[in-house]
C-alpha cells in the first residue's frame, strides 16, 4: 500500500464513520435507518463514479 492509497483510504473510513454516527444519534426506526443507509451508499458509489470516470478522461 502507498502512502497515497493509505490516506484515500483514511478519508473514506472517516467520511463512513461521519455517516454512521449521524445515522445512529437520529435514533431512527429500524426500516428508515436502513433506507437512510441505502441514500448514503448510493451517494458514495454516484461521488466515486464520478471521480474515476474523471481521473479516466484526464
Amino acid at each position: 500500500m502507498t502512502g497515497e492509497t493509505a490516506v484515500q483510504m483514511l478519508w473514506f473510513v472517516g467520511a463512513f464513520t461521519l455517516v454512521l454516527s449521524s445515522l445512529f444519534a437520529r435514533r431512527l426506526p429500524m426500516a428508515d435507518w436502513l433506507k437512510m443507509a441505502l441514500a448514503w451508499v448510493a451517494i458514495f458509489g454516484l461521488v466515486f463514479l464520478v471521480i474515476r470516470t474523471w481521473q479516466a478522461v484526464t
